[in-house]
């Protein structure tokens, strides 16, 4: 998996959002993912894996009649994962459901996703450090749609934040769609 670049807005720089860090890689910025926990404030981030050397985010899900345990990679934006398990009956319209990996509870909630070509309903949120700061993920499988909530960060910042997507490797190479 090769990591891709996006310039990172001037403003991001002067306001990095809680559970975040800048960081730079060679010539290029990156927003990572440094603290993210479940509703019940369990660590998302493990240090087991990594990807591109950062501590991936684990998730248990349910994808059609598959389940297992997916790693995310922390990089902002990137939609690298890596799967304990092979989902089957992978669709365009497949959705994922959540849970936390250490005490179970469901990560799904409505969510409206604000991508202009996605009709889902539903997301999976994950909590960042601050009461009320959030990032929402749209539960269809392939769908980039991701939004940030932050109290204190003003909205273009984080309108900038969620626009950033980091194209690569999606289900539907990986499973021969």
């Amino acid at each position: 998996m090769k990591l891709k670049n996006t310039q990172i807005p001037h403003e991001l720089r002067q306001t990095v959002p809680p559970g975040f860090r800048l960081e730079q890689r060679g010539d290029f910025e990156y927003l990572i993912v440094e603290s993210i926990f479940c509703r019940h404030g369990h660590n998302l981030l493990v240090n087991s894996v990594k990807i591109h050397g950062e501590p991936a985010i684990k998730l248990h899900v349910k994808i059609g009649k598959s389940e297992g345990v997916i790693f995310v990679d922390a990089f902002w934006g990137s939609h690298a994962k890596l799967y304990s398990f092979l989902p089957e009956e992978v669709t365009p319209t497949t959705s994922v459901e959540a849970f936390c990996p250490v005490c179970g509870t469901s990560l799904m909630e409505e969510y409206t996703c604000r991508e202009p070509e996605c009709d889902s309903t539903r997301g999976i949120v994950l909590y960042l450090p601050g009461d009320g700061n959030t990032v929402h993920v749209c539960a269809r499988l392939n769908c980039p749609g991701h939004h940030l909530n932050i109290i204190d960060v003003p909205d273009a910042v984080i309108n900038t934040i969620s626009a950033i997507n980091y194209f690569g490797v999606g289900a539907f190479e990986l499973f021969g769609e």
